[in-house]
């Protein structure tokens, strides 16, 4: 296959081009691993796949991670490897309104995403934007980097299920774990800053009211700070990756009064995040 990569901004995000993702050979398969650890963010257009095509693509980076949703009866959805995203229009809320990475209150959660939509807004509407959390680390004042490094953050599944207004049922749980606020990509060697608004409580080594000003303070910073950022417009038929360790992600919501499908599949690694000053 002849492949063509063409940035999205110099940040992140990359357009991968003459690619079919159903019959890939060992050597793209390497060029688009390459491209991943560059871009953080991969999007293929045109592609025609089934289920099972598209959970083999994503075997090739690893094991599938089954959403908690699906362990712990949450969700009814029959296929425990597909995160399904039915938008239809009288919804009152879609997923990932904020910005956030997935599932980071998981021990060892995801390190990517692969998000296969079959059917767009009508009005052109769902985009999703996508930014460089080892950018955002890169652009802190050094005084901040250092305050931050040796730090941990609890975050907590609940605060995300509130989000939908859901609340657990006796015996239900939902995972809650603590991570470095500042981890280590394991590709690349590369810092990141790894505390979202969807799932990260607080600072463990700080008060509360400081862990709240710290956080609200590099949550502002991540929102709009547009040097770190790409835009990515769903066509039909298009799947995006993305690096859960070292990428958060906002699903715009446009479109009311329009239906949206797609089905995800996330991998998972062998280890936990690692802080970046253990490396």
């Amino acid at each position: 296959m002849a492949i063509q990569i063409d940035e999205i901004t110099p940040n992140i995000g990359a357009e991968v081009k003459g690619i079919d993702l159903a019959n890939l050979d060992d050597k793209t398969f390497c060029e688009i691993e390459t491209a991943f650890a560059k871009h953080h963010v991969l999007v293929f257009r045109d592609q025609l796949l089934s289920r099972d095509q598209h959970k083999a693509f994503g075997r090739r980076f690893g094991d599938m991670h089954i959403h908690p949703s699906k362990r712990n009866g949450l969700s009814d959805q029959a296929d425990k490897e597909l995160f399904i995203i039915d938008v239809q229009p009288d919804a009152k809320q879609a997923n990932g309104e904020a910005w956030h990475a997935d599932v980071t209150c998981e021990e060892i959660p995801p390190l990517a995403s692969l998000l296969y939509v079959t059917k767009v807004p009508e009005n052109g509407g769902g985009d999703t934007m996508f930014t460089n959390m080892c950018e955002a680390y890169n652009e802190l004042s050094q005084a901040m980097k250092d305050f931050l490094l040796d730090k941990t953050a609890f975050h907590d599944g609940e605060i995300d299920l509130a989000n939908y207004g859901v609340r657990l049922r006796v015996g239900q749980s939902y995972p809650q774990s603590s991570h470095p606020v500042i981890i280590k990509h394991p590709v690349t060697g590369k810092a990141i800053l790894y505390v979202n608004k969807s799932f990260t409580s607080h600072i463990e080594q700080l008060k509360k009211w400081e862990s709240d000003a710290v956080l609200t303070g590099l949550y502002d910073f991540i929102e709009s700070n547009l040097r770190t950022q790409c835009r990515v417009k769903w066509t039909t038929n298009t799947l995006v990756m993305w690096d859960n360790r070292s990428v958060q992600h906002q699903a715009i919501r446009d479109y009311v009064g329009y239906a949206r499908y797609g089905e995800r599949v996330s991998i998972v690694p062998k280890e936990k995040p690692i802080a970046y000053f253990q490396g």
